[in-house]
């Protein structure tokens, strides 16, 4: 396979599933370890990642301005104190695990482990929340078990941080638009921080192998970019009425 039609399809497999709840980094190490497209650099990675956050971001715009341009009112303030309290969870835990030398293993054993109990989460967790009544209200403890499940997420291979900071809301009475919606303007600081740190030790420390092909990096972050949009877009209707049976399956 030519690298460029590689990097697109990494690009997309980035741009789909970086925000549904199934995991990014899982498919794509399951991608590269099946030898379907070849492998690539931790920086690759990294980048393309960073790639769809921007486009996540985008599709956000109106509700980020919302926020922004409303910091008088103490219900904006709640929600953004909410939201760093999330981050800094997830935050401390990540640099105390990198402190402690923990690195994702990259066989396919556990992120197929990984995938396969979270596809089962997902359906006992739809499973129980239709027997609830969901409300749109983000609490502290909401927000605390939301920065953990990321951090969970980012520290096993194969775990979806969206999916494990989505169904844990849901799993505490939060309806899905709510839920989903807190996860994802989370996922922004959290993914710019963990791309930007990544990305800074591997300029820090360079590849053996010498520096990536900035022209596949761009081709794959375009790619990725532009399919995370459209999901994006997509999800936020499809939570309105759907529930995620559909991906736990």
């Amino acid at each position: 396979m030519q690298d460029w039609i590689a990097a697109i399809l990494l690009g997309v497999i980035e741009g789909v599933t970086e925000f549904l709840p199934v995991s990014s980094t899982g498919h794509l190490l399951l991608a590269e370890n099946s030898h379907l497209l070849p492998q690539q650099s931790e920086l690759f990675n990294v980048v393309i990642q960073a790639a769809a956050v921007l486009a996540v971001f985008l599709a956000f715009s109106n509700r980020i301005k919302g926020l922004v341009l409303s910091l008088d009112e103490p219900g904006t303030r709640d929600y953004l104190l909410k939201l760093i309290l999330a981050f800094g969870l997830t935050g401390v835990g990540g640099l105390l695990a990198k402190k402690a030398g923990f690195s994702l293993p990259k066989e396919i054993g556990p992120i197929a482990w990984a995938t396969l109990i979270g596809g089962v989460l997902i359906l006992l967790i739809e499973w129980w929340a239709r027997q609830r009544q969901l409300g749109s209200g983000i609490t502290w403890t909401v927000a605390a078990a939301v920065g953990l499940a990321q951090l969970l997420a980012a520290v096993f291979p194969g775990t979806s941080r969206a999916g494990a900071t989505i169904l844990i809301a849901l799993a505490l009475g939060v309806s899905r638009p709510a839920a989903t919606e807190f996860s994802f303007l989370l996922g922004i600081p959290t993914l710019f921080t963990a791309s930007g740190y990544e990305i800074y030790q591997a300029f820090k420390h360079p590849d053996l192998d010498g520096p990536p092909d900035w022209g596949l990096v761009g081709l794959a972050s375009l790619s990725s970019a532009i399919v995370a949009f459209l999901v994006v877009r997509w999800l936020i209707r499809w939570v309105q009425t759907h529930t995620f049976v559909v991906f736990g399956w």
